[in-house]
């Protein structure tokens, strides 16, 4: 079996992370390629982990020259499947079909694609649009979580065309960090953080994060209990707005915007206490990032997130947009610090049992077999 992944490249989220962990597995298992349209980090990241990548450069988003280029290695290569991930791919992946007659078009929904664009007006309206166009045009469809199975039947989807895999975390890999005080020092001064509770939110700084959730129940937090500070680890349009809102309700010297992490796990080593407070997700890898490192963690009721955390037995969920029980949930903790670290080992006992990329691979391995017995 041969399997075309096509990808954008610039991706910095969830997608990218998921695309490295399945192929890093799933490369034993079949035979793959990775293309994708520029170059950059996700492309150093893909080929220092073994996995085969070649990029074909578009001018453009708009450039559909790639089109005829992936046809050609399509057919000299002899691929089985062709799958997709991410806006940009699908696009691409709608005029490829043209040219490509039986073989299956595959692609992973790894996000609510009405959210994907919100921050920008003319992304929303053009790149929605396009996206949502060439998803119609595929044959089957991959759902991250349980959560958006139904958005896909929005699109007049049927259901025995859709299959569901949850993203994976390969927890046997290696984890490097730096120290707690290493890290934090290259932000703030020694007596800001030393012998502090850290809260911390590692997230692009778009809308549908939920920081401005985030910094109101920090707001809470920090009038009652002096030990406790706030990161906001990421970067992203909604930079100024949260600088805005922090200024504004006085929280300069217990909330932090840290700019964008390099290395995930030295931000989740140095807190206490992991918190997601999304408007929407589908199965947010930063939670599983986290677990791997037996973090506690509070989360929106977003997505498939209550697959892995059950509330109150091994972390915390929220209604989304309830700063008030955010601020309860993280009051909770404070108040019986027991728990962060209980609930920290329990989360990622569970991930590590259910969520692993090794689970994930085999699965996605089921259902190209699936797919290729239906054609």
């Amino acid at each position: 079996m041969k399997v075309l992944h096509l990808i954008s490249g610039g991706d910095t989220g969830g997608a990218k992370t998921h695309i490295i962990n399945l192929c890093s597995k799933l490369k034993d298992i079949v035979s793959l390629k990775i293309i994708c349209f520029m170059y950059g980090q996700f492309y150093e990241e893909v080929k220092n982990a073994g996995i085969d990548i070649d990029v074909i450069q578009q001018s453009s988003r708009f450039d559909l020259s790639v089109v005829d280029k992936i046809a050609h290695i399509v057919e000299a290569e002899g691929y089985d499947i062709i799958h997709c991930h991410g806006a940009r791919a699908n696009f691409i992946g709608m005029f490829l079909k043209r040219k490509i007659k039986n073989k299956p078009f595959i692609t992973t929904v790894h996000s609510d694609f009405d959210l994907d664009f919100q921050d920008i007006f003319y992304k929303r309206v053009v790149f929605s649009f396009l996206n949502k166009l060439a998803l119609k045009r595929f044959d089957y469809f991959i759902s991250v979580g349980s959560a958006l199975i139904d958005k896909i039947k929005g699109l007049g989807v049927r259901e025995d065309r859709i299959f569901l895999l949850y993203n994976g975390f390969d927890f046997s890999k290696e984890i490097h960090y730096v120290k707690k005080d290493e890290f934090l020092s290259r932000f703030l001064d020694r007596k800001v953080f030393d012998s502090k509770i850290i809260i911390g939110n590692l997230s692009r700084l778009y809308k549908v994060k939920g920081l401005d959730v985030f910094i109101k129940a920090a707001n809470i937090i920090a009038k009652k209990y002096p030990d406790v500070i706030f990161l906001i680890g990421g970067s992203g349009p909604q930079k100024e707005f949260l600088k805005q809102m922090i200024s504004e309700y006085n929280l300069n010297d217990r909330v932090f915007l840290l700019g964008s992490i390099k290395n995930p796990y030295d931000f989740f080593n140095s807190i206490d206490i992991n918190v997601i407070s999304s408007y929407s997700e589908t199965f947010p890898y930063s939670i599983l990032e986290a677990t791997a490192l037996e973090k506690c963690c509070i989360s929106s009721k977003v997505g498939s997130v209550p697959d892995l955390i059950e509330d109150g037995k091994n972390g915390f969920l929220f209604e989304v947009g309830d700063y008030k029980g955010l601020a309860q949930k993280i009051e909770i903790l404070l108040q019986n610090k027991n728990l962060i670290k209980e609930f920290g080992q329990l989360l990622s006992k569970k991930a590590r049992e259910k969520f692993s990329a090794k689970n994930m691979a085999r699965m996605q391995f089921e259902i190209y077999k699936s797919i290729l017995s239906k054609k």
